[in-house]
Order: C-alpha cells, then sequence, then structure tokens
C-alpha cells in the first residue's frame, strides 16, 4: 500500500482525477454485483404427503398438514431395524418419517439415460433432472433456448444414503456407474451437461444448510 501511495502521489493531476475515477467505477460495480437483484420466475418442488407443485405445498402449510407418517413396507421393513431404545446400535428409534411419493418413477429416456446407469443414480440426481426442467417449464422458458448459454447451476445437495446403500449390497451392485450417479459433483455437472449449459456448475456441500449457502 505504501509503495502504491507514493507511485500515484508523483502522477500528474489530470492522470490522478482518471485513476481516481476509474478505481471509483470499479467499487461502484462490485457494490452493485453484491446486492444485484434477483428474479425468481420458476418453482418446482416435491415433498411428503403429495405436496408436487409450489401451490400444493402452500396448501399443505396453510391447512397444517401432518405429512409424517409409518415408514412404508416398499421403503424398508420397518421391524428389521426399529427398536424403541435409541442407544441399542444399529437400530432406528422411530417408525415415522416424511416420505416422498414416486421416487421409483424417474424417465430416464426422457433424459437421454441408458435405464442401467439410471439404477445407478442417486435419487437425488434423478430428482434434480425432473424438478430442473419442471421449474424451467412452469418459468417459461424453453431448454432449447438456454443451450450453450452461460447459465450457472448451483446445487445444494448432502448425504450419500443411496451410495451406502449400494456398497453393503455387495460387488452385484458396484458397477461402472456407481461413481458418476452417486458423486455431489456430477449432480451439478449432469444437469449442466444435460441442458447444454456452459456457465459456472457447482455443488454445495454444507449439510443442512447446503440449498441456503447455495442460493
Amino acid at each position: 500500500m505504501k509503495e502504491f501511495l507514493e507511485r500515484i502521489s508523483q502522477l500528474p493531476p489530470k492522470r490522478l482525477a482518471l485513476l481516481a475515477a476509474q478505481l471509483q467505477s470499479r467499487l461502484d460495480n462490485l457494490e452493485r454485483a453484491r446486492s444485484e437483484p434477483i428474479a425468481i420466475i420458476g418453482m418446482s418442488c416435491r415433498f411428503p404427503d403429495g405436496a408436487n407443485s409450489p401451490e400444493a405445498f402452500w396448501e399443505l402449510l396453510r391447512d397444517g398438514v401432518d405429512a409424517i407418517s409409518e415408514v412404508p413396507p416398499e421403503r424398508w421393513d420397518i421391524d428389521a431395524f426399529y427398536d424403541p431404545d435409541p442407544d441399542v446400535p444399529g437400530k432406528m428409534a422411530t417408525r415415522w418419517g416424511g416420505f416422498i411419493e414416486d421416487v421409483d418413477q424417474f424417465d430416464p429416456a426422457f433424459f437421454g439415460i441408458a435405464p442401467r446407469e439410471a439404477a445407478g443414480m442417486d435419487p437425488q440426481q434423478r430428482m434434480l433432472l425432473e424438478l430442473a426442467w419442471e421449474a424451467l417449464e412452469r418459468a417459461g422458458q424453453s431448454p432449447e433456448q438456454l443451450m450453450a448459454s452461460q447459465t450457472g447451476v448451483f446445487v445444494g445437495i448432502s448425504g450419500s444414503d443411496y451410495y451406502e446403500v449400494n456398497m453393503r449390497a455387495g460387488q452385484e451392485a458396484i458397477d461402472a456407474y456407481l461413481a458418476s450417479g452417486n458423486a455431489h459433483s456430477v449432480a451439478s455437472g449432469r444437469l449442466s451437461y444435460t441442458l447444454g449449459l456452459q456457465g459456472p456448475s457447482f455443488p454445495v456441500d454444507t449439510a443442512c444448510s447446503s440449498s441456503l449457502v447455495a442460493v
């Protein structure tokens, strides 16, 4: 800083005024970038109890609906994992949870993904593709028009449950798609690749605050 001040002190008044104007312009641009407004023009969501749209989710909140239910048998055998004693290792001390419907209804062909590859994809990745496409539709944005644009993808993602389930299932469940189907880095990249977006593509994993930090 001292060297910089010594250098500018030797500048002619006109050069000094020009430099001050340039620095002020840069500062103004930085300030505008920090407070640049964001327009939310499209949303999509999946929540328990069939709240599969922002409108349905609002109704769920407005009506005070309790969306918690007992673990469905098609998810896992709750009797095999439940124990009322929370200190018992390898068990869960509750029979209840919030469950999203139709998580197994992903259409891989729509996104140009082979069924075998889709089977190795974390449901988080599958739903990300579905909901991103749905959000664009609700916003009236054509995916074709966004292709090759400088559109960024910032994804809050956390948890590796699906990867752990596959690893515990043994060698039969491990294939060439397990890594790409479960890596958080691939989640944002897969969406950018599918839509042909050429802006920044970042996954953000800060545990429970992932989505907020991504925003």
